[in-house]
């Protein structure tokens, strides 16, 4: 096997990880880390799909309690079940149908890296305003939440169309906005996660169905295990964090990392493919 190729899917494993459930876009790190290492073909884009999926194994993992009590209490015919289940097909939808009808555009146009690194820089001046406001908690768990209160968080979510945006990050801040408090945000993000991309692997893999070989096995198990253990660290990271810790060290690190790839771009310093 490849050592230069497997280390590329252990780097790209661990960033996936890292970033999918944090407020910093795993897109646009895996199209900028992609783009540096030479990554980013259709092969690249095929094992960008299985790694997404080891991540959000690593928050079934991390909530299996949670989803075993959902899936007996929807078969038990209990409300809150039913209530949290509605809520995430609701909170699913907009990007869903957005996503389809845009996608192919945005995908054309949106995924390279500078308009990644200034949707960066929008997005971490958007945290610092957000946690300059008075945030006024009306939401303590996502057991309290209501069809409108998913619905708005999933209007947030939609925005994570645009790479570089975090599907988290506007969902987690979109939920402060909303008078979620940090942990509801939070979770809520992580349990929308598990159908937005589950739907979104399964898309893909159909689409690049062809580009599936045999061969790659040995890539994808590497990245998969460094995806898997990367997530678990971080969600568990997160929620430990954020219980002492508001998001503004995300913010300042999307803004200098945006501004170092704009340097680098027109600097010449670094050949970004536009």
């Amino acid at each position: 096997m490849d050592i230069i190729l497997l280390l590329k899917a252990v780097i790209l494993g661990v960033v996936e990880g890292l970033t999918e459930f944090l407020p910093v876009s795993s897109t646009g790190h895996l199209i900028l880390v992609g783009d540096l290492l030479n990554f980013n073909d259709d092969r690249g884009k095929v094992f960008e799909i299985v790694i997404q999926f080891a991540a959000i194994l690593a928050v079934c993992w991390e909530y299996r309690a949670k989803l075993q009590s959902v899936t007996t209490g929807l078969l038990q015919k209990h409300e809150a079940a039913q209530r949290f289940t509605l809520n995430l097909f609701i909170a699913f939808l907009p990007l869903a149908i957005l996503g389809l009808l845009f996608g192919k555009a945005i995908k054309a146009h949106l995924f390279a890296p500078v308009p990644v690194a200034l949707a960066f820089i929008i997005g971490g001046f958007i945290i610092l305003w957000a946690e300059k406001r008075t945030h006024t908690e009306s939401i303590g768990s996502v057991d309290e939440m209501h069809w409108r209160d998913a619905l708005k968080m999933g209007l947030a979510q939609a925005l994570a169309l645009i790479p570089g945006t975090s599907r988290s990050g506007a969902t987690i801040i979109g939920g402060l906005f909303f008078g979620l408090s940090r942990r509801a945000a939070t979770e809520f993000s992580f349990f929308l996660a598990i159908p937005t991309l589950t739907m979104a692997t399964l898309y893909e893999v159909v689409k690049y169905r062809d580009q599936f070989h045999a061969d790659d096995l040995g890539i994808f198990l590497a990245g998969s295990i460094a995806s898997f253990i990367s997530a678990f660290i971080a969600v568990r990271g997160l929620l430990r964090y954020i219980s002492r810790h508001d998001f503004t060290i995300f913010a300042w690190y999307r803004i200098a990392f945006g501004l170092i790839v704009l340097a680098t771009s027109y600097s010449g310093l670094v050949s970004w493919s536009v």
